[in-house]
């Protein structure tokens, strides 16, 4: 058991000092599909495919069925103890603090493990999706968390900010996803933004850039109006590439509130034996990642409240427990 802890904690070692999701690696040894292989599309069409590669993000309506959006969105409001009919609740202060600053107060809710989530990441859609962008079957889900992104509060004002989860200079071969559970097809609701022009000319803007800029973090002056707000209706899914700079921009409207899942898949790393391993015992035991942007539930909910979810055979694949 010392043997596998061991393991474990070396898992998680390499990611506790950057933003990007500890449970899987932070770059693919395999690259991003370029249709090389000659595999057809499941999901996207060709236009899709076109705007894809041009802007580095993708959405797939109806990745999920409107009524199992709503299903999860619904345990997010119970697990977060908050009323969408009362917004006197929703302003509640953050149960832990965040160590990236930039998330505080942008709404995350730490659960991980629960069995809404895990039917999301195991619907065939939703993984097809991400089969098209890699162009492998053999892939593995990020296990990551949710977000209940509510209105700013009377007097508060709040600016959105842009960055990249992954040194963009690593070149790194990874993506992010985004699921919509309730429609946010208002720009001042909050929601996903990035800037598909400084992911097309990152090369040439970088030389405009000091030495030692933040390469976390761009310095976006000048760029504002190049900011993309996404638009996604609940059940949606938003797939990124991880050098496109994105964030969360701020909920400007009177009561409405942006509820999502994130969700990503990378080729599975099967010889990854510690990986592998913390895999497995967050899905068994519900264990929230660990490092810079996760600072998990203080109140233990899903160790006190749930049971482990139970996984389809996609679901187990997905997860490390059986080989593709």
């Amino acid at each position: 058991m010392q043997q596998t802890n061991s393991k474990i904690e070396m898992a998680n070692k390499a990611h506790e000092e950057i933003p990007g999701n500890p449970s899987t690696a932070t770059s693919s040894k395999i690259k991003l599909s370029d249709r090389s292989n000659g595999k057809p599309l499941r999901v996207l069409s060709e236009s899709d495919w076109d705007f894809w590669i041009h802007n580095g993000y993708i959405v797939i309506k109806n990745a999920v069925s409107k009524e199992q959006a709503r299903t999860t969105a619904d345990f997010i409001w119970e697990f977060d103890e908050k009323d969408p009919n009362d917004p006197e609740t929703w302003n509640a202060p953050p149960r832990a603090e965040m160590k990236m600053k930039e998330l505080t107060g942008t709404g995350m809710v730490e659960v991980y493990n629960h069995q809404h989530l895990w039917n999301n990441r195991q619907t065939q859609k939703v993984y097809d999706a991400f089969v098209d962008v890699w162009g492998t079957e053999k892939l593995w889900v990020t296990i990551d968390r949710a977000n209940l992104n509510f209105p700013l509060p009377p007097g508060v004002d709040k600016k959105g900010f842009i960055h990249w989860d992954y040194d963009p200079e690593t070149r790194p071969q990874n993506v992010q996803g985004v699921l919509a559970l309730a429609d946010q097809t208002d720009e001042n609701m909050g929601g996903f933004q990035c800037i598909p022009w400084l992911y097309r000319n990152y090369d040439t803007w970088k030389l405009t850039q000091p030495e030692d800029r933040d390469h976390f973090q761009p310095d976006i002056s000048g760029l504002e109006d190049k900011i993309v707000k996404v638009k996604m209706e609940a059940g949606d899914l938003l797939i990124f590439n991880s050098t496109q700079p994105h964030g969360i921009r701020p909920n400007k409207s009177k009561d409405k509130v942006r509820i999502a899942q994130y969700i990503s898949m990378m080729p599975a790393e099967e010889d990854n034996e510690p990986m592998r391993d913390w895999r497995i015992n967050s899905w068994k035991h519900r264990i929230a990642p660990e490092g810079y942007a996760f600072p998990g539930d203080p109140r233990n909910w899903e160790q006190t409240k749930y049971e482990t979810a139970e996984l389809s055979s996609l679901g187990e694949k997905l997860l490390g427990l059986k080989s593709w």
